[in-house]
């Protein structure tokens, strides 16, 4: 880690999935920011590629999307900036919220079905594993975050067109 804060470095050997974030508050020496939506306007040809138009979304949705970076990279409010994530992060956290809870939930419907020899315990067994899957996702995820593992890295402030400019692919 760098002073200015979490960043990834050059040499880790893992690609990236940027995205666009919105800081929304300063607060106790932490920053917040809010991803944004990647819908386009669909006002013009490169309304895929800009995000000027996307749609805000319900606020309760976003406020439970927020994530925290250092104050210390100097962030104002309302500046965008680009974020990213590892890849292996994304397999990690997607193994752990759709892996984990289907490995137990078939585990639950087999043993279910060996002990009793019947559909009512299979589904039985199932619903039990299910349940008992999504707890140690919960748990798993839980200790994901608290080391950091799940939250975007800041890796440049994004480039924001001045008011008159329009929605032009060559601003990048």
């Amino acid at each position: 880690m760098s002073e200015a804060g979490p960043t990834f470095s050059e040499s880790d050997g893992q690609g990236l999935v940027e995205g666009f974030a919105r800081v929304v508050a300063v607060e106790g020496g932490q920053v917040w920011l809010e991803p944004e939506q990647s819908s386009g306007c669909g006002g013009c040809h490169s309304a895929g590629l800009c995000g000027i138009g996307a749609a805000g979304g319900n606020a309760a949705k976003m406020a439970a999307k927020r994530f925290q970076l250092p104050a210390a990279l100097g962030l104002r409010v309302g500046e965008r900036v680009v974020v990213g994530i590892g890849e292996t992060t994304l397999v990690k956290g997607a193994a752990t919220a759709y892996g984990v809870p289907l490995i137990t939930l078939l585990a639950g419907g087999i043993l279910g079905q060996e002990a009793a020899g019947t559909d009512a315990m299979a589904a039985l067994g199932a619903v039990a594993g299910l349940g008992l899957g999504l707890g140690l996702a919960k748990i798993i995820a839980n200790s994901l975050s608290a080391r950091g593992v799940l939250t975007p890295r800041f890796l440049r402030r994004a480039y924001t067109p001045p008011p008159e400019a329009g929605c032009h692919t060559e601003h990048g």
